[in-house]
């Protein structure tokens, strides 16, 4: 069974946006919650510094939800490829 890519690819991206805005908003709400996971992810999106502010978070969120969208992408396009490629049965 194929995947649908544009369904795979909206839901990674809502999966990691949500992942990424739920923990920077408990870190704004409990100082400390999550920051080693938001230091983690502020060391390869630029423009992103895990500082705490709103301004910031919607930054993170919006490059969590670029970037879920094309690992979602990627993710479903190599499945498609190698499926039915190698059959162990």
């Amino acid at each position: 069974m194929r995947l649908n890519l544009r369904a795979l690819s909206l839901a990674a991206a809502v999966v990691w946006g949500l992942a990424l805005l739920l923990t920077g908003l408990a870190n704004m709400i409990w100082t400390g919650y999550g920051a080693g996971f938001l230091g983690t992810v502020a060391s390869f999106y630029p423009g992103y510094h895990a500082s705490g502010s709103f301004a910031d978070l919607i930054v993170g969120t919006l490059y969590a939800l670029v970037d879920g969208a094309v690992f979602g992408l990627v993710f479903g396009w190599l499945y498609n490829r190698f499926l039915g490629q190698g059959r162990l049965d």
